[in-house]
């Protein structure tokens, strides 16, 4: 039997964290991929080099950065905000909080180009034909373009998930009890780095293999009915 001391309920909780952080950035990082995606491709230029600016700017930056940045730098902007409108008490972003918006705003960047991707491989006889049946813009984007969309972009949006769990290790660096912060307490008190670094890259790899399953499912499912050549 692995004895690990009494931390394996605290290991235990560190990966309750991570599997909230990945979940909360993923859905983040969604909303932002899409948004930047149909920014990229729309006829509105400002909204096409804020979109570029935001993709070029957070994939040039190391993910530790963007966290260190984001957990640190905002707290300084939302108290200068805050004293415009006379509030002196100390705000402080939290190290889940900042973890998110690091990693959503990271996943995002790397999702734009996916959901463009996918965006520009629907035929464009798809949009004429819901124009045809009297669809309206909003209509024809959730019930013909975002189905097909998410089939296309799901093997890569998948792949950047795996990558984003593996980021959340980043977080812990700025305090977050996740798995890795864990394994860094448990080996100060024990003095046996090998053995708490290794459950942690089982946990991490058990998270990973899970996640693996789940995407595979999900791409089956979301190809059901399609006819391939």
């Amino acid at each position: 039997m692995l004895d690990l001391h009494g931390f394996g309920d605290q290991l235990l909780l560190g990966a309750w964290v991570t599997i909230q952080l990945a979940l909360c950035s993923l859905v983040v990082g969604l909303v932002l991929g899409l948004l930047g995606a149909s920014a990229k491709l729309s006829n509105i230029r400002p909204l096409q080099w804020i979109a570029n600016l935001y993709t070029t700017v957070i994939r040039g930056i190391p993910e530790l950065l963007t966290v260190l940045i984001i957990y640190f730098g905002a707290t300084s902007v939302l108290m200068s905000i805050a004293s415009l409108f006379g509030y002196d008490e100390y705000i402080e972003i939290g190290p889940f909080a900042a973890g998110v918006t690091a990693l959503g705003l990271t996943f995002g960047a790397y999702a734009t180009e996916v959901f463009r991707g996918a965006l520009q491989a629907i035929p464009r006889g798809q949009h004429e034909a819901a124009i045809v049946l009297g669809m309206g813009a909003r209509r024809k984007f959730f019930r013909i373009i975002l189905p097909q969309v998410w089939r296309v972009a799901l093997p890569g949006i998948g792949n950047l998930f795996l990558v984003l769990l593996k980021d959340t290790a980043l977080v812990s660096v700025v305090g977050l009890e996740d798995i890795m912060r864990k394994a860094n307490v448990a080996v100060g008190n024990t003095k046996e780095p090998f053995l708490f670094y290794m459950v942690a890259a089982f946990m991490y790899l058990g998270l990973t293999v899970v996640s693996m399953v789940v995407v595979s499912y999900l791409e089956k499912r979301a190809s059901r009915g399609l006819v391939r050549g």
